[in-house]
């Protein structure tokens, strides 16, 4: 990847999860709506630049609109089962298999789209920024000598499932800021353990069964059709 790529990514990063924090601290989540278009706008910023260069066909847009559409319709009728569904391993697979920003892309859409089914609130934001690194971070590692081994991915995957559940819990902390204390702290981290856990051993069941078809299908295609790889111009 580009260093410029690199360089995007960690910036917009950033002015995300400022973005989210300032939501809770000075908005009290009446903009959660309007901020999670800001993050879809900021992901997007990739696309636009090389729309304008002629660099972008409308095969790359669709197929990551089918690959977002996928990780969240496949999350509706896991809805009953708190944590268990494969929309983490469309995302996960999708970094893999077309780069960082294409990874972002699909875990932020996937988040706000499946939230049209299962409700919208001020955790969608957070939600699309989670699924959005998970995709990014599956990117930027997908070269790493581990990464290539099913181990990497099955172990990738699994702390996903804790990282995810992490920061989610870190938005409800944030929400109740002027209520801190330790104790408040460590039982929403207790409390999630078994949701944590129960999303990182679905991560990686999904990918130990579904994981090298769908890579194997997807690299097929991208290459047949010179599909996107990273979105740096």
């Amino acid at each position: 990847m580009a260093v410029k790529s690199r360089w995007y990514i960690a910036l917009s990063s950033i002015v995300m999860f400022i973005l989210l924090v300032s939501s809770v601290l000075f908005f009290h989540y009446e903009s959660y709506l309007l901020l999670s278009f800001s993050i879809i706008a900021i992901t997007m910023i990739p696309f636009f630049i090389r729309f304008e260069v002629k660099r972008i066909s409308s095969r790359e847009v669709v197929i990551l609109a089918i690959l977002a559409a996928i990780a969240a319709v496949s999350r509706v009728p896991f809805a009953p089962l708190p944590s268990v569904q494969p929309t983490s391993f469309v995302i996960m697979i999708a970094g893999l298999v077309f780069g960082a920003e294409s990874g972002f892309i699909v875990g932020a859409v996937a988040a706000i789209v499946s939230n049209i089914f299962l409700g919208q609130g001020p955790w969608t934001p957070w939600q699309m920024y989670a699924w959005g690194m998970l995709g990014m971070t599956a990117g930027l590692f997908r070269n790493r000598w581990w990464m290539k081994q099913m181990w990497g991915k099955l172990i990738f995957g699994f702390v996903w499932g804790y990282v995810f559940g992490w920061f989610m819990n870190f938005w409800i902390i944030v929400s109740s800021i002027e209520n801190f204390t330790w104790e408040f702290f460590i039982s929403i981290y207790v409390a999630s353990i078994y949701f944590d856990l129960a999303h990182g051993l679905s991560n990686v069941f999904f990918i130990a069964v579904f994981s090298t078809s769908w890579i194997r299908i997807l690299t097929r295609f991208k290459r047949k059709y010179g599909l996107l790889d990273d979105l740096s111009p």
